[in-house]
């Protein structure tokens, strides 16, 4: 156990106790999907639109009513208005961090980054991520995938992966499986978990008896974290493609022309579409990122990056694909009588800038933006917390990492101040003091 990073002393706090029961929503969740709208989606243009400001900060968007009476969005979300009664929407989310990979970093583990710069790169002593503690803390009863990260992990140009996406330094018995993908084709490949044409699970078997019988000689011989950290992977694979359940998540094709239409013939469409496929197969938690692609469509911004022509990107690109795919995520669930068991969370690293800029665009903003969340018995038609009124700062009730990272692990029955043992022995609590919101949970 010791050459997979993990003594029998933080196994044991792993899977042991400090489960402590916290009201009727506790582990209401069996399960989670999180989209992440990498770059920043700009509050004023979606979820907080801001029709009373002046014109260089609300810009041409108009506010839409939607289910709930008293609760308004932006024209760029007709689809999401029909399912607002379903919705609760954070409106002061804050970082105070301006940077992609350091805000991001933020978001995705509830732990304060030790920098605030940009392009800090991913590290081994990174925090481990939501995710990450959710796999293994939590890990699914039905199938060997427990945590999932998909279609591709995060990353600023010039390929800088963002801290705060893996086990960080839990090593990789903590690491999520990354699946890098592309399910608008079809049948989906998994890259380096695709079975070779013409090979055979018997074939497959004796393949890995024969590997693992010489790595045991060579770990033994070298004791390699290393080494052992890739049996760990290799392990995590076969299990997959030796797993009936799982192997048939990836048949979307399966799925009705209609339906899969519904959610989008794009690739961020259908990997929400694969997600809501693998959690129905049993998998704990899937996040999907935004995936980069089309970002020279309008303007040359990357993903929700909008510093220039943040008007045309959101209304012709952004929008339309999130609009759709989101609200048919949330219709589909509810059908499936899965919603209720079901946390879906909508965030991104921060937000955009108020006033927008001399090339039409928004800026980095970390200071106040949305975040929504639905599903797993949580109350849907309100709104959380409230931005200024020109959505710059929270204006009351502001929400921090720590405390939306503590109320997605509540949900999934783990106690946010759940401890558990470092490869040091140092005991670590899985949120960095964060609060469970009281709204949401009861």
């Amino acid at each position: 156990m010791s050459l997979l990073g993990l003594g029998l002393g933080g196994l044991l706090e792993a899977r042991g106790a400090t489960l402590a029961k916290g009201g009727g929503t506790f582990g209401r969740a069996k399960s989670c999907i999180i989209l992440f709208l990498g770059g920043g989606p700009p509050q004023h243009d979606t979820f907080d639109p801001k029709p009373d400001a002046p014109l260089e900060v609300r810009g041409t968007f108009r506010p839409i009513a939607t289910k709930v009476p008293g609760i308004h969005l932006c024209e760029t979300l007709p689809h999401t208005a029909r399912v607002t009664d379903k919705l609760a929407i954070i409106r002061s989310m804050t970082t105070d961090i301006n940077a992609h990979s350091t805000s991001g970093a933020f978001m995705l583990t509830g732990y304060e980054p030790s920098s605030k710069v940009e392009n800090v790169p991913a590290g081994p002593q990174d925090w481990p991520s939501i995710a990450s503690v959710v796999g293994a803390l939590k890990p699914s009863e039905r199938s060997p995938l427990s945590s999932v990260v998909l279609p591709e992990s995060i990353h600023n140009d010039g390929n800088i992966v963002w801290p705060g996406q893996n086990g960080g330094f839990m090593g990789a018995p903590w690491h999520p499986m990354v699946m890098n993908c592309d399910p608008t084709k079809v049948p989906i490949r998994i890259e380096g978990m695709s079975m070779e044409e013409g090979m055979t699970h018997a074939r497959l078997s004796e393949r890995f008896d024969l590997l693992t019988q010489m790595e045991a000689q060579f770990q033994a011989a070298v004791r390699s974290g290393a080494a052992a950290e890739l049996g760990h992977m290799r392990q995590k694979a076969f299990d997959l493609l030796h797993s009936d359940a799982s192997r048939a998540a990836f048949a979307i094709e399966r799925e009705t022309p209609a339906l899969r239409a519904a959610y989008g013939d794009h690739k961020f469409g259908q990997s929400v579409l694969l997600a809501r496929r693998l959690v129905e197969a049993g998998t704990r938690l899937v996040q999907v990122n935004w995936p980069r692609e089309g970002t020279k469509e309008v303007g040359g911004s990357p993903l929700w990056d909008t510093h220039r022509n943040n008007a045309a990107r959101v209304r012709d690109v952004l929008c339309p694909q999130f609009d759709l795919t989101f609200s048919t995520l949330i219709a589909d669930l509810a059908a499936r009588g899965l919603l209720d068991e079901t946390l879906v969370v909508v965030m991104g690293e921060f937000g955009r800038s108020p006033k927008i800029n001399a090339g039409g665009g928004r800026d980095h903003w970390g200071s106040v933006f949305s975040v929504v969340l639905a599903g797993a018995g949580i109350g849907g038609g309100q709104i959380i917390g409230e931005s200024d009124r020109i959505g710059a700062y929270p204006k009351s009730r502001p929400v921090r990492p720590p405390d939306l990272a503590a109320t997605i692990f509540h949900l999934l029955g783990l106690n946010p101040a759940h401890e558990f043992l470092d490869p040091a022995g140092r005991p670590r609590r899985i949120t960095d003091k964060g609060t469970a919101l009281r709204e949401l949970i009861g």
